[in-house]
């Protein structure tokens, strides 16, 4: 008996799937597996060498012409132990990849994932009980599963990266109890810099500000939290100092109409002026804004025809004119918010970390002393993040679904995902976690996952969510095609396209397939896409780190960089881009043109996967078909050299 029909019965794996028959076959064939055996791997196919039906088990490919018995066959998978006993064996050893990973089986890449998926819907079908024609039917059924269980990702893809063999990782394992004790200090830190911009400076924080923060300071952090920064030199942030200056007197904002020009003009001409007398200002500072907002306000009175034009030239010379000086009485105020922030986070590492050794004090595992395992000088394909110390046992997490939506549940903190991100972690977590075959810890580490990015996000509407943004799946479906592409440099379990990518958060990212930070990722060859945070500091580091592994590696290697189109004035990371002898082309996609994925889309309604975004952007090698609305950009081809399957 061959696994011919296997691959259809991804669609609905209760149903048979019989081409031809009467009316009668018809309807013997439309039987339905219980939900307990399709959870278990049990689907109805069609033999079309013998003419008849079986039952094949998808994780175990197992084969039966009789109706299965839940319990009573062999190794039934079940990791979450659902509903039979786990699979004996399951996860020993290393399947003989090496490096930990465990051997694939070739139908678990299908959406519906492991034992944990949720239920499929009954279908019935419409034309039972005539004597027609079963293709329209199937065909019917073929299509309304593919809209139901679109796929966003392909974890079949098998990765091209080479690295040296690397130790552990010396991290603490995550834990929900640590993980809720940070939750809720990075959330009064969020409090502590929204107050000190209100009392100090008199200002909204700039949007976005405080996680442009994190994202730099990690640049730079040589502390041990994954998410605070806790050792950085300097402690003032060059990005949370320029974007708080950027905002003071007044933040500027996009203007349609000729009357909020006026009103914006006539705001910041009185807030420089306010602020001038208010601080500790020198005569000659004075005099200038004094004069300068004089002059301007006489305008007004005066010129009541202009345009809109007219007061965003007039207002753009009043800042030129004014900034430097409010710049000069701002910024020990300023400097002095951004100190404080830094050295509050450095407080909450300190207590997050104490008890996250007390906790495994009282585990019985010990963190001092630790040896790494042995590692060979060699190159092997890219794996996961492995971790030195013994993970403590897990707390219960509550499971249950709404609708589409999967809700996990910890001491009264409650987060969601999708259903089908869900069932995607489930099946990353089976690629790439060894030390919990039976699934025990999973749902913990899942809560802690989402906790940590819910928490990196942020509070507001949307907030957050720009940083994680994805390229279309047809812009990497084509970057794999044309360029052998297989790795995300900067990626998350939640928004990733290909089991291989790196991640901010190692320590749980880890166990979801994620390869480290990048910046601490050391690739000898390769083809790379990368899609950095669009954070200034951020981007000049990965333009650093890329330009030292082209000049180390002499082996085929290549970086398809993703960035935005920012001119004015132009971020260093793009004229050094520009200008590197490493680049082989480049290409600008204008503004409103390309579209990006959206970076809540594990938790976000389908219809608002995607969306238009105003920045022009930076990227993609000239061989790429253009078909996909993201390929007009500013692209990137980094490369070691000429190799046909890349250029």
């Amino acid at each position: 008996m061959t696994s011919e029909n296997h691959g259809k019965a991804k669609g609905d794996s209760a149903l048979v799937m019989s081409p031809t028959g009467s009316s009668s076959q018809l309807r013997s064939s439309l039987v339905f597996l219980s939900d307990e055996l399709i959870q278990a791997g049990w689907a109805k196919c069609w033999s079309k060498r013998e003419n008849r039906p079986y039952y094949f088990n998808r994780f175990t490919n197992q084969s039966l012409w009789e109706m299965p018995v839940l319990g009573q066959h062999d190794v039934i998978s079940d990791p979450l132990g659902l509903n039979a006993a786990p699979a004996s064996g399951e996860g020993a050893g290393d399947g003989g990849l090496g490096n930990g990973q465990r051997k694939r089986r070739p139908s678990e890449e299908a959406i519906q994932g492991g034992p944990n998926s949720f239920k499929r819907p009954r279908v019935t079908c419409p034309h039972q009980g005539f004597r027609q024609s079963f293709s329209l039917c199937h065909a019917c059924f073929i299509l309304m599963m593919f809209l139901y269980f679109r796929i966003y990702w392909d974890l079949d893809i098998q990765t091209n990266a080479v690295i040296k063999e690397r130790p552990p990782y010396d991290y603490l394992p995550p834990h929900p109890e640590i993980e809720l004790q940070r939750a809720q200090l990075t959330t009064k830190l969020r409090q502590h810099y929204h107050e000190l911009c209100s009392q100090r400076e008199g200002i909204e924080p700039p949007r976005e500000s405080f996680n442009r923060w994190l994202l730099e300071r990690k640049v730079v952090d040589k502390g041990v939290d994954p998410l605070l920064p806790s050792e950085c030199d300097p402690a003032v942030s060059p990005s949370m100092f320029r974007e708080v200056m950027n905002d003071i007197p007044i933040r500027l904002s996009r203007i349609k109409y000729k009357e909020e020009a006026r009103k914006l003009l006539f705001k910041y001409a009185e807030a420089a002026k306010k602020m001038i007398e208010s601080r500790n200002a020198t005569p000659d500072s004075r005099k200038v804004v004094k004069w300068n907002v004089e002059d301007t306000m006489n305008w007004l009175r005066r010129d009541h025809s202009a345009s809109k034009e007219d007061y965003m030239d007039r207002l753009e010379h009043l800042r030129k004119q004014c900034g430097p000086h409010v710049t000069a009485v701002a910024k020990d105020s300023v400097e002095g918010i951004c100190s404080k922030i830094y050295h509050i986070s450095a407080e909450y590492v300190r207590r997050i970390r104490q008890a996250h050794l007390n906790l495994l004090k009282e585990c019985n595992i010990t963190v001092d002393g630790v040896e790494n395992a042995e590692v060979q000088d060699r190159l092997v394909y890219c794996y996961p993040v492995r971790l030195s110390i013994a993970s403590p046992p897990q707390p219960r997490v509550e499971l249950h679904f709404e609708n589409e939506v999967a809700c996990l549940r910890y001491k009264g903190e409650m987060v969601k995902v999708s259903r089908g991100h869900f069932n995607k972690l489930e099946l990353l977590y089976r690629y790439s976690c060894i030390d919990d075959p039976r699934f025990e810890k999973f749902l913990s580490r899942v809560w802690c996952l989402i906790k940590r990015y819910q928490v990196m996000f942020g509070s507001g509407v949307n907030e957050g969510t720009g940083l994680q943004g994805a390229l279309p799946v047809p812009v990497f479906e084509a970057l794999n095609k044309q360029f052998g592409v297989s790795f995300e440099c900067f990626a998350s379990p939640l928004n990733c396209y290909y089991k291989q990518f790196c991640s901010a958060f190692p320590d749980i990212d880890g166990f979801f397939g994620s390869r480290g930070p990048f910046l601490s990722f050391s690739p000898v060859s390769g083809s790379f896409e990368a899609n950095p945070p669009f954070c200034e500091e951020f981007m000049d580091a990965m333009v650093t780190h890329f330009e030292d592994l082209l000049e180390k590696s002499s082996e085929p290697l290549s970086f398809i960089i993703f960035v935005p189109e920012w001119r004015d004035p132009p971020t260093p990371a793009l004229t050094r881009m520009e200008s590197s002898r490493f680049r082989r082309h480049q290409m600008t996609v204008p503004a409103f043109e390309h579209e990006y994925r959206s970076g809540s889309q594990h938790v976000c309604k389908r219809s608002d996967f995607s969306a238009l975004t105003p920045n022009g952007l930076c990227s993609l090698p000239a061989a790429a078909p253009l078909h996909s609305p993201m390929m007009e950009q500013t692209t990137f081809c980094y490369q070691i050299r000429r190799i046909s399957c890349y250029l």
